[in-house]
């Protein structure tokens, strides 16, 4: 899902990301997906991939929740305003750039 959301250069909200998996959104259900999206990105990293969580946001200002950001030490800052989103934008891109080139699968 993250995945084809990466091919398609595009990010999904986290409520659009459990409505994919059959779920409506609860917070539960959101850190769940979180904790999911953590473990993704472990192994995306030990084979060389870039991160697919960056690609999972808010709805009300298309950037990570709280969780993405904290514990980060590629990153310093506040988790909002125009740093962030630079941030945000090029793990993105990376994303968008290494999943556009390979087919879907």
């Amino acid at each position: 899902m993250v995945r084809d959301a990466a091919r398609d250069g595009r990010a999904l909200s986290y409520s659009e990301a459990l409505g994919k998996l059959g779920y409506r959104f609860t917070r539960p259900k959101m850190r769940a997906l979180c904790k999911t999206l953590d473990a993704v990105d472990r192994a995306a990293a030990e084979a060389g991939e870039p991160e697919l969580a960056v690609l999972v946001v808010r709805e009300s200002d298309g950037l990570p929740g709280q969780g993405w950001w904290t514990g980060r030490r590629d990153y310093t800052g506040e988790w909002t305003g125009t740093k962030a989103r630079g941030f945000v934008e090029r793990l993105q891109k990376q994303a968008f750039d290494f999943w556009s080139s390979r087919a879907a699968g």
